[in-house]
């Protein structure tokens, strides 16, 4: 998901952005090396507490040869369903070595984002998924960078990740003890659960890495995989993108149409396997929400469809969007709609009318299902120039 890069106010990838590029390639400063040891360690990890990171741990700078046969299995087996991130590169994302030369040891930090859910809105509204109430990844950049200054400051190159397909984050995370893979494919931490965001700063200091890896906790439970409203969860730690929302809800293109059902009311993300997991409902953390900044956990799907795209952007474009672009985000609202929106209601009706005219033929099959599901039926066009537009009003008529 892509954030602010942290150096500058651009919205590219922190891989992509030249400062950073820059930073990256900076030499080392030329000062002499301190003892590395279990104090410095410890200094390192009280440079992040009060950025509320609660977990901390030391992986080798090796290469993931679990994480990487992983995603070569998911490619394989055609699990991804398009997905980039850390399968756009396997070689550069399962070896630290290829994000800085020489690298020793990759620094983990782990920050919970478990808020205090906000009442549901009475008006139609989509809800989001916990991790993106708040953007919870700035405090965590600014924590590793804190690490990282200080690692520089010591004489070692040292270059942070958060969110960044360069390092699979919860392979290296699992490495330094921080906890273990659920079945959910999350890192489930020893008793906090897995409402954690991740980051690393991968550097060529030696660090004292973990040497005992956090053993399974699941046992033989299955809740995840039997909540999973389409069955995503194909086998323990196995997720196929074509079925998982929390995908399918940021992938570009329409909506196949044997989930849009199963969105619900999901507008963005999808928390179901996190939500019934016993190691993160009975012991995950509860962190008041921060008092400083507004909580979204629920979005206005009727302002959101008649809001200009400037305004979209303005107001929830911090969220991943396939080429910044709100029509991604308008096709979910549409399916929200179609979902639990109100036929008698007149905004309703005229959104629908609107939709149903549009000059974008993608959000045109989405408005046709949502007058078939809400029983608009009489709204719908008798044909279309679009082959899209026209398949979705032959299975809807």
């Amino acid at each position: 998901m892509p954030q602010k890069c942290g150096r500058c106010s651009c919205w590219r990838r922190p891989a992509w952005c030249l400062r950073f590029v820059i930073v990256r390639r900076a030499s080392r400063v030329p000062t002499i090396n301190p003892v590395v040891d279990a104090q410095y360690l410890a200094e390192l990890a009280r440079l992040t507490e009060s950025f509320g990171v609660t977990h901390t741990g030391v992986a080798p700078a090796t290469v993931l040869t679990r994480a990487r046969e992983a995603i070569d299995h998911r490619l394989s087996h055609d699990l991804t369903n398009g997905m980039q991130f850390t399968f756009r590169n396997p070689g550069r994302s399962t070896d630290p070595g290829r994000a800085v030369v020489g690298a020793r040891s990759v620094f983990v930090a782990a920050r919970p984002y478990f808020l205090a859910e906000p009442e549901q809105p009475a008006e139609l509204s989509g809800r989001i998924a916990r991790y993106a109430w708040v953007d919870h990844y700035a405090p965590l950049r600014e924590a590793l960078w804190s690490v990282a200054t200080r690692l520089r400051a010591d004489g070692f190159a040292a270059v942070p990740f958060v969110d960044d397909n360069s390092i699979v984050d919860r392979e290296v995370a699992h490495q330094a003890g921080i906890g273990w893979f659920g079945k959910n494919a999350n890192l489930l931490i020893p008793g906090a659960g897995s409402w954690f965001v991740l980051g690393c700063v991968v550097t060529t200091a030696p660090l004292p890495v973990n040497e005992v890896v956090v053993p399974d906790g699941c046992a033989a439970c299955r809740r995840c995989l039997d909540a999973c409203p389409t069955g995503a969860i194909v086998e323990a730690g196995v997720i196929d993108a074509r079925r998982c929302l929390a995908w399918v809800l940021q992938k570009p293109g329409i909506i196949p149409r044997d989930l849009r059902a199963a969105v619900g009311n999901r507008l963005y993300g999808c928390d179901d396997c996190q939500d019934v997991c016993p190691p993160t409902v009975r012991f995950g953390p509860r962190t008041p929400a921060p008092a400083t900044e507004s909580v979204t956990a629920w979005l206005p799907i009727l302002a959101l469809l008649t809001a200009s795209d400037a305004d979209v952007i303005e107001r929830w474009g911090r969220w991943y969007l396939a080429d910044r672009d709100p029509r991604w985000i308008r096709r979910n609202a549409l399916v929200v709609l179609g979902n639990v929106g109100d036929l008698r209601d007149a905004a309703t009706q005229q959104v629908v009318r609107d939709y149903l005219a549009h000059d974008d033929p993608m959000l045109r099959v989405h408005a046709v299902w949502v007058a078939a599901q809400l029983g608009l039926a009489h709204l719908m066009p008798l044909t279309d120039p679009h082959p899209d537009v026209q398949l979705e009003l032959q299975v809807a008529q």
